[in-house]
């Protein structure tokens, strides 16, 4: 298996951001990490080693990066600075890592793929997931997102502003017109949604079903599937779900 680590400077966060790279070919994951966690967790828990048949057959590909939860969703203080530096590395993203991320894929690939990208995470990382897939359906082919919370209230409580709003699916989605060109676009994604009914669990089901009843009211399809009470926010769980929904991924 093609793994490499990178360690580039970033012109969005003045700063340089670390990422990981497993596979040479394949549909391009974007893996999130967990709240606080760091862009190696996903390969320390076991989550990498569940596709790695996947990955050394030339299926799919995981680019882990960094987040900056720590200064932006788990801080404390300024909540407007907080939400607009989380906007920074939300660009970071999609405007300077996602084409370096083409320029890896296609250096290993041998081709010149500019097609759309999944993004993958859990609990934190997959509020991350689905939230710049609903906001960038132009990059985002789809999101795998496990035990994701999607109220930005959970996070910043007691304050609203314009921003936060559009980094919480269950507030903006709503409010969302059916005919919104944005609507159209997400009809083309593929969307997974996935979280147990077991421990720790309970906030993420709740957004869970509000993500489902807004995508049936917008007729865009969705697969939002809760599993059963014993199956908690816990890594175990999301080594058992990762690969189950990238084997139904891949056979579409």
């Amino acid at each position: 298996m093609y793994v490499h680590y990178f360690n580039e400077y970033s012109h969005y966060l003045n700063r340089n951001m670390e990422f990981k790279v497993f596979g040479h070919a394949g549909i391009p994951f974007v893996v999130f990490p967990c709240q606080n966690g760091k862009f190696y967790d996903f390969e320390n828990e076991g989550m990498v080693d569940t596709v790695a048949d996947k990955i050394e057959m030339g299926l799919i590909q995981l680019f882990c990066v960094q987040s900056i939860d720590e200064e932006t969703w788990s801080a404390n203080g300024d909540q407007h600075g907080r939400i607009m530096w989380h906007e920074q590395w939300f660009s970071y993203i999609c405007d300077e890592f996602i084409p370096r991320l083409y320029q890896i894929h296609n250096e290993l690939a041998h081709e010149d793929y500019q097609g759309r990208v999944m993004t993958t995470g859990a609990s934190m990382g997959g509020l991350h997931a689905v939230n710049f897939t609903l906001r960038r359906p132009d990059i985002f082919q789809g999101c795998l997102s496990l035990s994701g919370l999607f109220h930005a209230s959970y996070f910043f409580q007691n304050y609203q502003d314009e921003t936060i709003y559009y980094n919480s699916p269950t507030d903006y989605l709503p409010n969302l017109k059916i005919d919104h060109p944005l609507v159209e676009q997400l009809r083309h994604c593929d969307l997974i949604i996935c979280c147990g009914k077991g421990a720790w669990e309970d906030e993420a089901k709740e957004d869970a079903r509000i993500l489902k009843e807004q995508f049936e009211r917008l007729q865009i399809p969705a697969w939002v599937d809760l599993w059963g009470d014993d199956v908690n926010h816990d890594w175990p769980w999301w080594r058992i779900q990762f690969p189950y929904f990238i084997e139904r991924l891949l056979a579409c």
